[in-house]
């Protein structure tokens, strides 16, 4: 089963970090990374840029029409998510309980219900 498992953050968050802690955090989440690959249980990470790089896409008159995002109105916005297969439920809790940062913040587990055709 896959599961996506995503951390939020906000911009006052990550300037309150000290600049001198993020080469180790850095590491610590290269070391999960390369952990959990291995494994064949990691399909992918991904870290988002900040939300004021967000944007919004809409169809009008069959042409796209961008504004500014992110969608929901709020301090907390996606900052990266990982894309997880697992042989169970529990498993993917203890995954997702290994992840640096784990012990502060929570991490946001969701069953994907199907894949889109490979061929597409």
């Amino acid at each position: 089963m896959k599961y996506v498992a995503m951390i939020y953050g906000n911009q006052a968050k990550w300037e309150s970090f000290p600049a001198d802690a993020w080469p180790e955090a850095i590491a610590r989440q290269d070391a999960f990374n390369k952990k959990y690959r291995e494994s064949g249980e990691l399909l992918g990470a991904y870290g988002l840029a900040d939300a004021a790089n967000a944007q919004l896409v809409r169809r009008k008159d069959g042409a796209p029409v961008v504004t500014d995002g992110p969608y929901l109105e709020t301090k907390e916005y996606l900052a990266s998510f990982y894309m997880l297969d697992c042989e169970s439920l529990e498993r993917a809790h203890e995954i997702a309980a290994d992840m640096p940062f784990a012990d502060t913040d929570p991490v946001e587990l969701w069953p994907v219900l199907h894949d889109a055709a490979a061929d597409l």
